[in-house]
C-alpha cells in the first residue's frame, strides 16, 4: 500500500495543483462565495476521515444550545435520499446519514438537516418558521460556496495536518496551506498525559501554516472520552463489567482501534466495517452467528444504524465525548464572543 501510495505521487501533484487552482479562484472572487447574517460555524479537516468531527460538533451543540436556537447542516454521507431534508419523527440513519440521525436521537431541542448543497441549505433553514439563531456546518471545510463566519479546523495528534501530503500519495484533501481559514485549530485524540512542551512544538508546527496576517489563530488540545458504561434502549452495563464479559466488538468507523483497545479482552471476537458501513442483511446475520447470542458492543454511529436489526437486549453502544486538556475555558469563550457579537449586529 505504501510502495502503491508512493507510485501515484504525480497525481497528488496534480491533484494539489487542481484544489490549490480552485481555492484561488474563490480567494480572488473569480467563484462566488456566499455570506448569510447569522453566526454559522464550519468544523472540519484537511485530511479524509477519523479526526473527530462528530465529537466536536456534539460539544458545540452542548455548549450553545442551552442559550441559542442550534441547527447542524451536514452532507448527510452515503444516505439514501437526496436534496434538503429537515430531520423528524419519521427520519432514519437510512434517510438522513448516520451522524446527523445521531444528532437527532441525542439532542431533540435542536434543528438537525442534510443537504450537499450548504448555500441551499442554509436558505432552507432560514426558510423555516423556526429560523435557527446558529447554524454548525458538520464537515465543511472545504465547501468553499459558503463563507462561514468561524472555521475550526480539526487535525489527530497521530496524524498532523502539517506531517501530511496530498491524496493519493497522504490523506489531505487539500494543501496545507488550507489552514489559512482556520480562526481555532483543535489537535484531537491526544494522548492525556501530553507534555506543554510538546503542546507547544505541536503548536509551532502548525502555525507555521497560517500567514502572519492570521497570527491570533489559537491552537487547543482535546482527548477522547470513553463513557463508564454502554447502553442501548433498555438500560445499561457498566465497563468494568463488560470488559469481561464474553462479547462481539463491532465498529464502521475509519480508525477504531482505540474503540477495540478501550474494551476488548483476549476472549472477544471483534468485527471491523469502512466508514459509514451500510450492514446488509447477509452481514447482520453474519454478526448475529459469529455472536452466538453474546452481547455485541459497538460505536454510537453505528449503533443507529443496526439498532432495528439486532435484539435490543444484545446490542449495546460505547458514547464518547470530546475533552479540552487545557483551555477549555478560553475555547468556550472564544465562541461565545463570536456568536455574540454576531447575534448584536444582526
Amino acid at each position: 500500500m505504501i510502495l502503491l501510495r508512493k507510485v501515484l505521487f504525480p497525481f497528488a501533484i496534480l491533484y494539489g495543483f487542481i484544489t490549490s487552482l480552485r481555492n484561488y479562484l474563490y480567494d480572488k472572487g473569480i467563484l462566488k462565495s456566499y455570506s448569510f447574517g447569522i453566526p454559522i460555524i464550519a468544523v472540519g479537516n484537511l485530511s479524509v476521515g477519523g479526526t473527530g468531527k462528530t465529537p466536536q460538533i456534539e460539544y458545540l451543540i452542548r455548549l450553545l444550545s442551552p442559550k441559542y436556537k442550534v441547527a447542524t447542516l451536514s452532507r448527510g454521507y452515503k444516505r439514501k435520499s437526496e436534496g434538503f431534508i429537515l430531520a423528524d419523527a419519521d427520519v432514519t440513519a437510512e434517510i438522513v446519514g448516520d451522524e446527523p440521525f445521531q444528532y437527532y436521537k441525542k439532542f431533540p431541542n435542536i434543528q438537525v438537516s442534510v443537504d450537499a448543497d450548504r448555500k441551499n441549505g442554509i436558505e432552507q433553514l432560514l426558510n423555516q418558521e423556526k429560523k435557527p439563531d446558529i447554524i454548525l456546518l458538520d464537515d465543511a471545510y472545504q465547501h468553499r460556496k459558503v463563507k462561514a463566519g468561524f472555521y475550526i479546523l480539526l487535525t489527530s495528534y497521530g496524524d498532523l495536518f502539517s506531517d501530511d501530503f496530498m491524496l493519493p500519495t497522504g490523506n489531505l484533501r487539500e494543501s496545507r496551506n488550507g489552514a489559512i481559514r482556520a480562526n481555532v485549530i483543535i489537535v484531537t485524540k491526544c494522548p492525556s498525559d501530553i507534555t506543554v512542551p510538546e503542546q507547544e512544538t505541536i503548536s509551532q508546527k502548525l502555525v507555521d501554516f497560517v500567514p502572519q496576517e492570521n497570527s491570533s489563530v489559537k491552537v487547543f488540545f482535546s482527548t477522547v472520552s470513553y463513557d463508564d458504561k454502554v447502553y442501548n434502549d433498555l438500560g445499561s452495563l457498566s465497563v468494568i463489567k463488560v470488559k469481561s464479559t464474553p462479547k462481539l466488538l463491532l465498529a464502521g468507523i475509519a480508525k477504531p482501534k482505540p474503540f477495540f483497545d478501550y474494551l476488548k479482552s483476549d476472549i472477544d471476537q471483534i468485527l471491523s466495517f469502512s466508514d459509514h458501513h451500510h450492514f446488509s442483511e447477509s452481514e447482520i446475520s453474519s454478526i448475529k452467528n459469529k455472536a452466538n447470542n453474546k452481547i455485541i458492543i459497538t460505536t454510537e454511529k453505528d449503533f443507529v444504524r443496526l439498532n432495528a436489526k439486532i435484539l435490543k437486549e444484545q446490542l449495546f453502544y460505547l458514547p464518547i465525548k470530546s475533552e479540552f486538556l487545557d483551555s477549555k475555558e478560553a475555547f468556550d469563550q472564544t465562541i461565545l464572543n463570536y456568536v455574540g457579537t454576531c447575534t448584536r449586529n444582526r
